[in-house]
C-alpha cells in the first residue's frame, strides 16, 4: 500500500509538468505595425501552431515596437520575458559575430542571391550559430527584410554627395564603420526615434527598404532615395531558448516547421508589400535615384576586408551560390 502510495506521490511531479507544458501562451513582438510581412506572418505561424497543437500553445501579438524597441526586446527574450520575435541582423551581430557575415555591405550580389543563399546550407549553419551561441535564442527561420537603400533630406546622386551628412544606421559597429567609408557620418539610434531625429535635423538621412520608409513615415522628411543597395539583410525568427526548453520534442518541430512556413509565406508578402510601398512613396513625391553602385562598393572593401577575414569559408560559399 505505501509502495502505491510513494509511486503516486512520485507520478505527481510528472502529471504537473505534463499539465503545465499544456498551455503555453507565447508572446511574439515586432517593431514593426499590424499589417507589415512579418506581422501578417508571424500571425499565421501563431494560428497554424495554435491548431496542430490542439491549442496547448497559444500566441498574443504584439507589434508596432510596443513591447521596446528590438534591443530590449532581445533582452527580455532571453529572460523568458518574451516568447518570440523577428529581431534584425544588426542588434545580433555584436553578440553573435557569425551573422556579420551577412550584415557586411554587398556581400549579396543582389535579392535573389540573397534569398537562394538563406534557403540553402548557408542559412541553415548561421541559424544554427545563433541557436549554438550563448545569446540565449533558438534560430528558427529567415524573414526577407528587403534591399536597404539610403534616404536623405537633400539628394544623393553620387558617392560625395554623403560627405559630412549624418545617416542612421542600426547599432552594430560595421554599419556605422560602412557608413563612414561611403563619406557620411553613421549615427546609430532606435527605429521609434528617427522620425523625429529627421524632423528636428538630428540626421540628414537614414537607411532602409521601401515598406520601412512608408510604414514610418520617414519619407515625409526624406524625399530622396538613393537605390545604392549596400545591404540585403534577411532577418531570423528567433524563440527564447527558456521557452524553446519548455516544449516538448513534437513541439519544438512543429514550431520549426511553422516558422519555415512562416518564411515562404512572408516572402510573398513582401514582394507585394515592397511594390505598392514604391509606387505610394513616388505618388507622395519621393525621388528614386538610380546610382552607380561601383564607388559605393568600392568605398566600403576596407570594411570587408577588416571584418570578413574570420569568415573567408563562409563568404566563399556565398559567393559561390547561384
Amino acid at each position: 500500500m505505501n509502495f502505491k502510495r510513494t509511486l503516486l506521490i512520485a507520478a505527481l511531479p510528472l502529471a504537473f509538468l505534463a499539465q503545465a507544458a499544456h498551455a503555453l501562451e507565447l508572446k511574439i513582438a515586432d517593431i514593426h505595425p499590424a499589417g507589415y510581412p512579418t506581422v501578417v506572418a508571424e500571425e499565421s505561424m501563431g494560428k497554424t501552431l495554435t491548431k496542430e497543437t490542439n491549442g496547448e500553445l497559444t500566441f498574443k501579438y504584439f507589434p508596432g515596437g510596443v513591447l521596446g524597441s528590438e534591443k530590449e526586446v532581445i533582452e527580455q527574450m532571453q529572460v523568458g520575458a518574451i516568447q518570440m520575435s523577428r529581431v534584425s541582423l544588426g542588434i545580433v551581430g555584436p553578440v553573435v559575430p557569425d551573422v556579420n557575415v551577412f550584415n557586411m555591405p554587398f556581400i549579396f550580389r543582389d535579392h535573389a542571391h540573397m534569398r537562394a543563399v538563406i534557403d540553402g546550407d548557408v542559412g541553415d549553419a548561421i541559424l544554427d550559430r545563433i541557436t549554438n551561441s550563448e545569446f540565449g535564442l533558438v534560430a528558427l527561420a529567415w524573414m526577407d527584410g528587403g534591399t536597404r537603400n539610403i534616404y536623405t533630406k537633400k539628394p544623393v546622386r553620387k558617392l560625395e554627395d554623403l560627405k559630412g551628412m549624418k545617416v542612421r544606421v542600426q547599432g552594430n559597429p560595421m554599419f556605422i564603420e560602412m557608413m563612414n567609408a561611403m563619406g557620411a557620418n553613421g549615427i546609430a539610434m532606435d527605429t521609434g526615434e528617427i522620425f523625429s531625429a529627421l524632423q528636428t535635423g538630428v540626421i540628414d538621412g537614414a537607411e532602409n527598404n521601401p515598406p520601412t520608409l512608408l510604414e514610418h513615415n520617414h519619407y515625409q522628411n526624406a524625399k530622396y532615395y538613393s537605390l545604392t543597395g549596400h545591404l540585403i539583410l534577411p532577418e531570423p525568427i528567433v524563440m527564447s531558448k527558456i521557452t524553446w526548453e519548455k516544449l516538448t520534442p513534437d513541439q519544438q518541430a512543429m514550431v520549426r516547421k511553422a516558422a519555415k512556413a512562416a518564411q515562404a509565406e512572408e516572402r510573398v508578402l513582401w514582394d507585394q508589400k515592397s511594390a505598392a510601398s514604391e509606387e505610394k512613396l513616388k505618388a507622395a513625391g519621393v525621388e528614386f535615384i538610380t546610382v552607380d553602385k561601383k564607388p559605393f562598393y568600392d568605398a566600403t572593401a576596407p570594411v570587408r576586408a577588416k571584418y570578413g577575414a574570420p569568415y573567408a569559408d563562409l563568404i566563399k560559399r556565398i559567393e559561390a551560390v547561384q
